[in-house]
């Protein structure tokens, strides 16, 4: 039984997450998001749903699944309980294909299967799924291109192409705090005054090195009156949660830390970093090498800052304040 001080952490995550869907609603409504526009009923409960798992693990719900699950067959199969937001968005659509979800099943219960069977840390069967997570994100096998029946039908509605993301992030906290819990990962969404100080820090210092390279390479330019400082609040704020937080919580504390186990901590920094930068080859280009170079730097200053405080908190700071201030004032 959760002793009254997890009580009362979840408590307070509970009511903070009422709050956070309100603003997303309100964000997506001004944003005029079609999916929100045509079904606002399925596709807020669809959202509630996915974005749960994703917040309450960072307030210690996951201990608490352990308890409520304490077999390894019933964990596996509670996996299932993750795709969940697809038929809720897509059944009032008229938009369900059985292939998807099947899909999405299969990955669910054969990652947290693989994970539950192979508990050593550090060993082949991280490998396998950080490797099929990973390309599964990064190549949008889950999003627009489909590769059974037509791709249009598979795509996910305008504006919630996310989605697949979230899900594959919450698959990987639940295969890694309730399946196969991994010491270390620092996902802790109760923010502290250091993770601030420690991420702001590591801008800084990677500031000047991304504003001399990215203009030598063409990558960014100034955008003066054109910049909407306005938007900076909502800009982080959701580059926070929906961009900086997964893929600190792949790329820091799953890979960093389980390559920290095998080759140190200086080597362990340099490959995730190298790893994260490599993720970014496919965006804006067929081969984006210019957005390699300055990710796999940006990646070990968010490195630093978890490895400091071995908090996604931190480096996530890092993480959104870049992205944030990039796509507001040097985005071309």
């Amino acid at each position: 039984m959760p002793d009254a001080g997890a009580k009362r952490r979840l408590g307070w995550a509970g009511a903070v997450f009422v709050f956070l869907l309100a603003i997303f609603w309100a964000i997506a409504r001004f944003f005029h998001v079609p999916a929100l526009l045509d079904h606002p009923v399925s596709t807020t409960v669809s959202f509630a749903v996915l974005f749960a798992p994703y917040w309450f693990f960072g307030f210690g719900a996951a201990r608490l699944v352990r308890e409520w699950l304490p077999k390894s067959a019933v964990r596996v199969c509670a996996a299932s309980l993750l795709t969940l937001p697809y038929p809720l968005l897509s059944v009032a659509r008229g938009e369900f294909h059985w292939q998807m979800m099947a899909a999405l099943l299969f990955i669910c219960i054969g990652v947290s299967a693989l994970l539950a069977y192979a508990q050593k840390p550090g060993n082949w069967a991280d490998v396998v799924v950080l490797a099929v997570v990973g390309l599964l994100i990064d190549l949008g096998l889950l999003g627009t291109a489909w590769p059974v029946g037509p791709a249009r039908a598979m795509m996910w509605p305008a504006g919630l192409g996310g989605f697949p993301k979230m899900m594959m992030a919450n698959l990987a906290l639940y295969g890694y705090l309730v399946i196969k819990p991994l010491d270390g990962i620092g996902y802790d969404l109760m923010p502290k005054k250091e993770d601030f100080k420690v991420g702001l820090r590591e801008f800084l210092y990677y500031a000047p090195i991304v504003l001399v390279l990215g203009f030598a390479m063409g990558f960014i330019g100034w955008q003066g009156r054109q910049a909407h400082v306005e938007q900076f609040p909502a800009a982080w704020v959701f580059t926070f949660c929906f961009v900086a937080l997964p893929e600190e919580l792949f790329f820091r504390g799953l890979i960093q830390n389980l390559l920290e186990r095998k080759m140190g901590r200086t080597a362990a920094l340099l490959l995730a970093s190298l790893l994260f930068g490599l993720s970014h080859f496919n965006k804006r280009a067929v081969f984006n090498w210019r957005y390699v170079i300055l990710a796999t730097i940006a990646g070990i200053f968010y490195g630093r800052a978890w490895r400091e405080r071995r908090r996604l908190f931190a480096s996530s700071v890092t993480h959104a304040t870049v992205d944030a201030v990039w796509s507001i004032w040097f985005r071309i």
